[in-house]
């Protein structure tokens, strides 16, 4: 493989494409916005010039990573040259069905077709291509230049060469990957989001303040940060979506999203990319990543 597409400039989308791009693939980076592409390159530049500080890489690295980046706003023009396909879009089923019918429509024959959701089934998406053999999953953990791991998800129809191409180019990116099976929220987020979820609920029956909760899991368990600290950045939006996805794949209120969460969405309050969640972000941090809160 040596062409890549990464389709969606977003915080995983951006971070997918960094990593590479610093590995010496040729890398699309898409989106519909051209605004939201530029953000992604000035983000990717900002992370390179971090590493050069922490003389994990030089400038030439840094030089060389971000030749390989192509910014498109044509997705038929994007995944054309493709050897694989990762998607990275909202986290919304009908979204992810609708791009990957077209992507089928514009790839190769040989292309695979990998998907960064967090929870939704490589099986219903594989479904709606000419090619399910080749869907996978590639869950990405954030953020994508420092997290080593990927859940390799293989769909029911997914062929085990399509599984060990995975892995194996997983390792060549030096990433860590894990195969798991397709069930809703595979084995990260149906740990992780019922444990945020548990949090929103500790905190709406007034058993502890926010920063209190947070402060007991970042003590107490050695957690990097709180779990409400953690909900901003992923997005409370994105939170509660894949809590539906629970929720409805395992046809159980076990996964029923906390009243608070849904309330706070219905009012906009997303967490940091609206400057405000469980904590007040403000306009001057909404460019802040999770990366900032690791100490590599």
């Amino acid at each position: 493989m040596k062409n890549i597409a990464v389709i969606g400039a977003g915080t995983m989308g951006n971070g997918i494409a960094h990593v590479f791009a610093q590995n010496n693939y040729n890398v699309n980076l898409i989106d519909i916005s051209n605004e939201a592409l530029e953000k992604a390159l000035l983000t990717i530049s900002k992370n390179l010039d971090r590493m050069v500080k922490k003389e994990k890489i030089t400038d030439k690295d840094k030089e060389n990573t971000l030749q390989k980046l192509n910014k498109v706003t044509n997705l038929e023009k994007g995944v054309q040259d493709a050897d694989l396909v990762i998607e990275a879009a909202t986290e919304n089923l009908n979204t992810k069905l609708s791009l990957f019918q077209q992507i089928d429509k514009y790839v190769n024959e040989k292309c695979i077709l990998a998907t960064n959701t967090s929870s939704i089934s490589i099986t219903k998406i594989a479904a709606h291509t000419s090619r399910p053999e080749k869907v996978i999953g590639m869950h990405f953990m954030n953020p994508v230049p420092i997290m080593k791991l990927i859940e390799v998800i293989k769909g029911y129809s997914t062929s085990n060469d399509t599984l060990e191409t995975i892995m194996s180019l997983s390792r060549e990116i030096g990433k860590s990957p894990v195969e798991v099976n397709d069930y809703p929220g595979f084995v990260a987020n149906k740990i992780l989001i019922p444990m945020i979820n548990e949090a929103i609920i500790t905190l709406h029956e007034g058993v502890a303040g926010v920063e209190e909760i947070d402060t007991v899991m970042k003590l107490g368990m050695a957690h990097p940060m709180g779990p409400l600290q953690l909900a901003d950045f992923i997005g409370l939006d994105v939170c509660l979506a894949i809590l539906r996805v629970l929720q409805d794949g395992f046809g159980t209120d076990k996964y029923a999203p906390c009243p608070l969460l849904v309330n706070m969405v219905t009012a906009g309050k997303l967490g940091v990319k609206s400057s405000e969640g469980f904590y007040s972000w403000g306009h001057q941090t909404k460019d802040l990543t999770v990366s900032d809160y690791f100490k590599n």
